[in-house]
């Protein structure tokens, strides 16, 4: 569904994720940790991973609900 690079930014924005816990694509981000401070620093490092700007719309909450919304939306982008 998605590369490595990705999960492995999710992972270290995700405090409440064991490194052997499992990542699925409808884990919620929210229960495992990630603020809004978090979504801060998650949304740099995917614009500087993917060379991407995330526009207004995609910075509703709900694009980083899990990892398969936030998939689709740093796909659309691309």
């Amino acid at each position: 569904m998605w590369d490595e690079p990705f999960e492995q930014l999710l992972r270290t924005h995700i405090p409440l994720l064991g490194p052997d816990d499992e990542f699925s694509a409808d884990l919620s981000l929210r229960d495992f940790g990630l603020d809004s401070m978090g979504m801060v620093a998650l949304l740099s490092g995917l614009e500087e991973t993917y060379s991407v700007r995330f526009v207004d719309d995609a910075l509703d909450v709900t694009n980083f609900a899990t990892p398969a919304t936030l998939w689709k939306t740093l796909t659309a982008l691309r």
